[in-house]
């Protein structure tokens, strides 16, 4: 067939080889816009947590125990609601880096415990380390295997509501055992958490990356602080 005269297809009447195509490079935009702008968000958290090391946040914690914690948590939910409502916006990046600057500030009270101790800043690094490894093997499993992950979405979610109210409990209580506890069963939701969100990006059913990045911001944040709760229990070497 002449070149010039290729069929021209209707929008109705594209192949379906290459409406796929389409689609994946779009979800393919997606999750590399969202592997970026997580990358990114970890910016202002850093400076946030600084800041509340330097301006010795944490004696707020002290002065009101039970308090400061719920102002903080209801703070972080009211921002999450701005990055929601902003998030098919122009300002829906800066207000996701506001919230993460939020809870890197939110990091002080535990990044002040481990300084107390003399392999402190190992555990925070050992962390970090270990958070990466669990987001690279549970984005790599969506990633390459594809699968449909949605079934998880349900046991996640009443898995979430319990954690945080027994996290909120423990406020009142504060008992050790349960902290750690809720830390360990913390590490497993938010890891399938990450395989879930992933695989949601994956198969099209997330296409906005300022929630995409949210998402895995949370799961990431969870995951690295119930695993420097648990090392610092474990680990931990007072000086």
């Amino acid at each position: 067939m002449d070149p010039k005269l290729q069929p021209v297809y209707t929008q109705d009447q594209v192949p379906a080889r290459q409406t796929g195509e389409f689609v994946a490079q779009d979800q393919n935009r997606v999750l590399r816009n969202t592997y970026w702008l997580l990358a990114l968000s970890m910016l202002p958290t850093i400076v946030g947590a600084w800041a509340g090391m330097q301006f010795n946040f944490v004696r707020l914690f002290v002065a009101a125990p039970i308090m400061t914690p719920l102002l903080m948590f209801a703070l972080m939910l009211g921002s999450l609601f701005v990055v929601t409502r902003l998030r098919n916006s122009a300002w829906g990046i800066p207000a996701l880096f506001g919230f993460t600057f939020i809870a890197g500030a939110m990091l002080t009270p535990i990044l002040s415990v481990a300084a107390q101790f003399k392999n402190g800043g190992q555990l925070v690094a050992l962390a970090g380390g270990m958070t990466g490894a669990i987001f690279l093997a549970m984005a790599g499993i969506a990633t390459v295997t594809k699968r449909d992950f949605s079934f998880l979405s349900k046991f996640l979610f009443v898995g979430l509501i319990l954690l945080i109210v027994a996290s909120l409990a423990n406020l009142f209580f504060a008992v050790p055992a349960m902290s750690l506890t809720i830390s360990a069963i913390a590490v497993l939701i938010f890891s399938l958490y990450i395989l879930y969100d992933v695989s949601n990006i994956v198969r099209g059913g997330e296409t906005n990356y300022i929630t995409a990045t949210l998402n895995l911001f949370l799961d990431v944040y969870n995951i690295f602080i119930s695993l420097l709760n648990l090392l610092l229990a474990f680990s931990g070497q007072r000086d």
